[in-house]
């Protein structure tokens, strides 16, 4: 079959969309067939306690985003659908390793550096200075 007899299937309007898509499945397929090549205890290995995290959410959040696309082109309505639920939970956690990162990310306070300045900072009187006075002494008047 010629590519004009596939441009008669569908509008022309959509035929950029369309093949948009198409290369983002091919995309999605390199990548899969390259995470696939290696063995997922292996992965797993390599990787932080948060980084293994990070890749369990974002694998379960491709999946049903795949599996929201195959019911919108059945005709359901995913948004209707448990897989609705699924995807804003899945959110929910990435939110939360977003937040545990931004946390390291924070700067630190050193609190020995900090009583040290708050201690060098203050003003400390010596014991045998007599106290001064911050006014001018007045001075009399002679007649």
């Amino acid at each position: 079959m010629s590519e004009d007899d596939n441009m008669e299937d569908y509008p022309t309007e959509i035929h950029d969309y369309l093949a948009a898509f198409e290369k983002s499945l091919v995309s999605v397929d390199e990548m899969l067939k390259t995470m696939m090549s290696v063995s997922r205890t292996e992965l797993f290995q390599k990787l932080e306690p948060l980084e293994q995290a990070k890749l369990d959410l974002v694998s379960a959040y491709a999946l049903n985003s795949m599996f929201w696309m195959y019911l919108s082109t059945q005709g359901i309505n995913p948004k209707e659908h448990p897989v609705k639920r699924e995807l804003e939970r899945i959110r929910t956690y990435m939110n939360k390793v977003k937040e545990i990162e931004d946390k390291k990310k924070a700067s630190k306070l050193d609190k020995g550096a900090a009583s040290r300045f708050v201690r060098n900072a203050l003003w400390e009187p010596n014991p045998g200075n007599e106290p001064t006075s911050k006014t001018p002494a007045k001075v009399k008047k002679r007649k």
